[in-house]
This record gives C-alpha cells, sequence and structure tokens, in this order.
C-alpha cells in the first residue's frame, strides 16, 4: 500500500515538565464485508490500508460475489502471507455477516452498501462490544446542470452518471437537475443519448450495459419504472425488460419528475435516470440537499463563482465539478448523513485502522536519576 512505513506518531508540546508522544497502533481484528458491485476494487480500498497499519482481516464477500476475493486469498498464500492474517468466510448477511458484527474478538467492522444493512450493522456493534464502523452506504445524488453549461458535455456526463454499471453504483447520479432555461434541449439530448446504449452480454465486444445481478435487483428496478409511471412522470425512452431472457433493463429515461416521487427519493440501484426542473441556485441548493443521503454530487457550469457555491453549499462526501466518477485512489471517498461516515483511499483511510495512544512522562521523575 506504500504505508506501512509511513504511519508516525507525534511529540506534543504540553504545560509543565513533561515529554508527550502519540503512538499510532493497529486496531486489531478487522471484519470487512464488501458489496456485490465492485467486490473486487471495494475490497481493495478496505483490504490495503488495514493491512499496512498491522491489523488482521475477516472478509465475508457479497453471497452473490464470492469468487474473487476467494481466489485473491489464494493468491495470499502463494505470496507467502503469514496464515490467519487475511481471512475469507463466505455466506449470507443474516448469518455470516451477523455473526462477523457481532463477534466480542473482533475490533472495527468496515461495511459498504445498503443504509439498511449499515443500520442494522451498527446496532449489532454496539451491543456486542461497541466496536466502531466504516460505512459506505447508499446514495440518491443531485447531478446539476446549470444555464451556463455546456450541454452537450452534460448529457454526456449524466449519462454515464446514471447508466455505468447499469445504474448498480452508490455513487450514481440518480437526480438530474437542470435548470428551465436548458431543460427540453436536454431532456431531448438525454433521451436520444440513452437510446445509443447498447445493452446486452457483457463478455461480447461493444456492449455498454449488461444484465442487473439478479432477479430481485431486476424486478425491484422494473416496480420503480412501474411507480415513475403511475406517479406522473413523463417516460421519455425505455421503461421496460430488454429482450426476452436474462435480467436485462432498457436505458430508462424520466423528464418532469417531481422531488417527492419514489423515483427521486429512493436509490433505485438501476439504469434509470430521473430529469427534474430548477429555476436558481438557492432553488436547486434546497432540494439537492433535501434527502437523507449525502455521498456524492455533480455540478455543470462555466462559472467559477457558481461553481464553488454549489460546491461548498452541498452537504455532500465528493462534488465533481465538470466531471464525474472520477475515482482515484488518492482522493478520499464517503459520505455525510445516512451515505455512512469514514473516508476510504488514501491517506485519509488509515485512521479507520489505527488507535492513537498518548504516553505522558514526567522530565524530572527522581527514577531516571
Amino acid at each position: 500500500s506504500g504505508w506501512a512505513d509511513k504511519i508516525h506518531g507525534l511529540t506534543i508540546p504540553a504545560d509543565g515538565p513533561h515529554q508527550v508522544q502519540t503512538l499510532h497502533e493497529p486496531i486489531g481484528v478487522v471484519g470487512q464485508i464488501i458489496p456485490w458491485n465492485f467486490p473486487l476494487i471495494i475490497l481493495a480500498w478496505k483490504l490495503g490500508p488495514a493491512l499496512a497499519c498491522g491489523n488482521t482481516i475477516v472478509v465475508k464477500p457479497a453471497e452473490q460475489t464470492p469468487l474473487s476475493t476467494l481466489y485473491l486469498a489464494n493468491l495470499f498464500l502463494e505470496a507467502g502471507l503469514p496464515p490467519g492474517v487475511f481471512n475469507v468466510v463466505p455466506g449470507f448477511g443474516p448469518t455470516a455477516g451477523a455473526a462477523l458484527a457481532s463477534h466480542m474478538d473482533v475490533d472495527k467492522i468496515a461495511f459498504t452498501g445498503s443504509t439498511a444493512t449499515g443500520r442494522a450493522i451498527t446496532e449489532m456493534s454496539a451491543k456486542s462490544n461497541l466496536k466502531p464502523t466504516l460505512l459506505e452506504l447508499g446514495g440518491k445524488s443531485p447531478f446539476i446542470v446549470c444555464e451556463d453549461a455546456d450541454v452537450d458535455m452534460a448529457v454526456e456526463h449524466a449519462n454515464l452518471a446514471v447508466f455505468f454499471h447499469q445504474g448498480q453504483c452508490c455513487a450514481a447520479g440518480s437526480r438530474t437537475f437542470v435548470h428551465e432555461s436548458i431543460y427540453d434541449e436536454f431532456v431531448e439530448k438525454a433521451k436520444a443519448r440513452a437510446q445509443k446504449i447498447i445493452v446486452g452480454d457483457s463478455f461480447k465486444s461493444g456492449v455498454q450495459q449488461g444484465p442487473q445481478i439478479d432477479a430481485k435487483q431486476f424486478e425491484k428496478t422494473l416496480g420503480y419504472i412501474k411507480l415513475g409511471i403511475d406517479c406522473g412522470a413523463t417516460l421519455e425512452t425505455g421503461g421496460d425488460r430488454f429482450g426476452n431472457r436474462g435480467y436485462y433493463i432498457q436505458p430508462t429515461v424520466f423528464s418532469n419528475v417531481e422531488d417527492d416521487m419514489s423515483i427521486a427519493t429512493d436509490e433505485i440501484f438501476g439504469p434509470v435516470q430521473c430529469i427534474i426542473k430548477f429555476k436558481d441556485l438557492n432553488e436547486v441548493i434546497g432540494r439537492a440537499n433535501d434527502t437523507p443521503y449525502g455521498l456524492v454530487a455533480g455540478v455543470f457550469t462555466k462559472n467559477m463563482d457558481t461553481a464553488n457555491t454549489l460546491s461548498l453549499a452541498l452537504r455532500a462526501g465528493t462534488v465533481w465539478v465538470n466531471c464525474y466518477n472520477v475515482i482515484d485512489i488518492t482522493i478520499p471517498f464517503g459520505g455525510y448523513k445516512m451515505s455512512g461516515h469514514g473516508r476510504e483511499k488514501g491517506i485519509y483511510s488509515l485512521s479507520n485502522y489505527l488507535q492513537v495512544k498518548a504516553v505522558v512522562t514526567p522530565l524530572n521523575n527522581p527514577a531516571w536519576l
């Protein structure tokens, strides 16, 4: 990870004749529960800093996607990692996951997944040994297109923001706020862009959108699409399954979406774009922040003052300005509010896996003489 030899404490001045230093020590046994949507990369985000800080790890991969974690464990054995440092316990959340969160010998839980499951893990952690938690949870992130934005560029990035990975992404820009002066143009171009997405077998060249993870997620997404239609949003394109086999869903675009519609409040986790009209900055700031989530946000504008105003006002752990889904191992990632707490990646990730100990020693102690 590059950090193992850079973890050090401080020497701190204090009143009186005392030497004060801090030590940064491993937290101990870390339980890490990994989601199904990015099973290897999110494991890497958690595994690297935890190992660099000197901890031992017990991983529970998602029951839908355990193979990459098991294969990595085998590679660790081949590389000579000592037995017991990296451990894998496959299983289901209510059994293996609950056992990990409730275990008295686990000192920390790191979890990425739904907000509902994050609540349950926090409760189990508190009821056992009060172990701290690192939580990266859901999102219903605003993607704000201002009146001076480059519409074509904004359409392209908005498409990436919500349709990337079949919409199965916690950072999906699933509430697309567009200024009223460019709203109609944006809707038409967003519709045309969604219709160009190639849906099919992900292992085939040229395919841009594969299937949903399983039948449950497939049915959930189609259910939300029906709710959007029933609530009065305008279905611009898509709205049904793709083909007659597998869990494929047509890229779906809604316009005339209102803030209180289920498709605008709930995390769908599917390829559904909701385009919402706004009038001015103060209005869109309030509406964008009117959500229990606060993971990421997108801002598209040519005005630096507007970009700075929105970046400061939006309650989100990441704000992307004139870009989206820029993910780098050095950039901290995590949420506000019910999108979780703690930050992953880069130097900020180390604090998740360390205890801080203060050591205070009198300088004039006769024992030293």
